[in-house]
Parts: structure tokens; C-alpha cells; sequence
């Protein structure tokens, strides 16, 4: 009975961070600032409050060996061209099919995961990626690189890609360290190499969208993720990303309050598909 309580709590802690992380469909199409500068921003807000987070509750900022640094550094760059190419899809698309597109991931990770870590393969997990690759499908019948979703949608794939390939390299540091301390030290890796990007392009949209980038920072980033990155301890990298997917349910609701943008049928057909992954990997995972 205490096993089944706990396994609800972190399920509902898991989904809260999604609701947090959802966020950032919205808020990349609202910002109009290069993706680039948009993201170092975002890295370098998120740093001073998650710093500021740990400093105060003495969560210790240290890693142990160069046999985990490697590793973490390697997914903070992965990271930082996650959210790169994920706002450039969002720009290129809408929140809908930006966000769709992004939430192949899950699938990626089934496949991925045993590959990297030796863990068990599942055939449940292909039965879901079908169900993910014929939602992709229903996103965009008519593939051409000259239209803005289309573009959208490589973008957003490429983006899953480099995600599923960050979580399942921090999967075995979860156990060692902090959320907090993971999500810190990548922050600060981001903010270092994406500094050229400030010689390069304009911030001068910063001082009037800085509410939403603030927002980005510290709601989506600095909260969201880290709690993302704790659900690890409890979940394996594949069920974890799976269940995430209701994330776009989400994304795509704010995005039709503030933005007004309405997914069409074959959006939502697409979409239903994708997400129809999250029960079923939900109720696998329960059991």
C-alpha cells in the first residue's frame, strides 16, 4: 500500500514538472529574440535562481570524478542545441506542431536507452513508436522543406533527438547527485559557450520581454527541469520521457488562450496518436 502511495506521489510530482515545462511552447513563440539569445538568457536567469536555490538550502555543488564531469558536460551541450533547435521549430511552426514534433522523444529514448545503458527492451516500447511515427505523419501528410511546419517539425525532431540523448547520459548520475546540482552545473556550462551569441545578434528585445524570459527562466528551467531530471531516481529514462508526452496537451491548451492559435484536425489527429502513448506507458508503469 505505502509502495502504490509513493508511486502516485512521484507520478504526480512528474506531471507537475510537465505542467511547469509546458510553458515554454508559448513563451517561445511569444519571444522574438534569436534562439541563440533567447536560450542564454534563459540559461543565465535560470542559473542565478537555481544558485541562489542551492546556496540556500546548502545543496552541495560538487562533482566527484572526471568519469561523471565528461558525461555531464557532454549532455549540457546536448542540452543547450536541444532548446536552440526546439525554439527554432517553434518559430518556424506553431506551439502545436512544435511541440508534437519535440514529443517523439519519448520513442527515441525506448529505442536508445537500451542501446546505451543494457537495459531491458521492451516490445511494448515499439508498439509505441508506431503509434509516435504514424503521428508524425498526420502532422505533415505533405512534407516540403519550403513550408514554415514542415520545417517546424525537422527541427523539432532533431531537437528530441538531442533530448533523449541528454536524459539517457544524466539517467546514471541521478543516483549520485542532486537534481538541483545537475540542472546547475549544466545551466552554467550553457550560459559559457552560448556567450559569443551576444556579439552576434541583437538582445535589444530583451528589456521589453524580459517578464517572459524571466518566466522561462525560473518557472520553466529552474523548477520544471530540475524536477524533470529528479523523476530519474524513480522512473526509468524511456517511461519517464513517455509519460512526459502529456506535456503538448498542456502547451497547445496556453497556447490557444494567449495565442490564439487553434491546431487544425489533422494537428490534433496526429497529436492524439502521439499522446495516446502516455496512457498506456502510465498504466505499464503503474503495474
Amino acid at each position: 500500500m505505502q509502495n502504490s502511495k509513493g508511486h502516485i506521489n512521484q507520478l504526480l510530482e512528474l506531471n507537475f514538472a510537465m505542467v511547469l515545462m509546458s510553458t515554454s511552447g508559448a513563451l517561445g513563440r511569444y519571444i522574438v529574440m534569436p534562439p541563440p539569445v533567447t536560450i542564454w538568457w534563459r540559461c543565465f536567469l535560470a542559473a542565478l535562481f537555481l544558485g541562489l536555490f542551492c546556496w540556500f538550502w546548502k545543496v552541495k555543488f560538487t562533482i566527484h570524478s572526471q568519469r561523471d564531469a565528461v558525461p555531464i558536460f557532454i549532455s549540457a551541450i546536448l542540452l543547450g542545441g536541444h532548446w536552440i533547435t526546439y525554439f527554432f521549430s517553434l518559430q518556424y511552426s506553431s506551439v502545436a506542431i512544435g511541440m508534437l514534433s519535440l514529443f517523439t522523444y519519448p520513442a527515441m529514448t525506448a529505442f536508445l536507452e537500451p542501446l546505451i545503458l543494457k537495459t531491458k527492451f521492451r516490445l511494448s516500447h515499439v508498439f509505441l513508436a508506431i503509434l509516435v511515427l504514424t503521428g508524425i505523419y498526420f502532422l505533415a501528410p505533405e512534407f516540403n522543406l519550403q513550408d514554415g511546419n514542415s520545417l517546424g517539425i525537422v527541427f523539432g525532431l532533431l531537437s528530441a533527438l538531442l533530448y533523449a540523448l541528454r536524459n539517457i547520459l544524466l539517467k546514471k548520475r541521478t543516483q549520485k547527485y542532486s537534481g538541483s546540482t545537475l540542472m546547475l552545473f549544466q545551466l552554467i556550462v550553457i550560459t559559457v559557450i552560448l556567450s559569443p551569441a551576444l556579439l552576434i545578434y541583437s538582445s535589444n528585445d530583451f528589456v521589453s520581454q524580459w517578464p517572459a524570459v524571466a518566466t522561462l527562466a525560473l518557472v520553466t528551467t529552474a523548477i520544471g527541469h530540475t524536477l524533470f531530471v529528479m523523476s530519474f531516481k524513480h522512473f526509468s529514462v524511456s517511461t519517464a520521457s513517455i509519460i512526459s508526452s502529456s506535456q503538448p496537451i498542456y502547451g497547445i491548451i496556453l497556447g490557444v488562450i494567449f495565442l490564439n492559435e487553434i491546431p487544425g484536425w489533422s494537428t490534433i489527429l496526429g497529436g492524439s496518436l502521439i499522446l495516446m502513448s502516455v496512457v498506456i506507458e502510465s498504466i505499464r508503469s503503474f503495474r
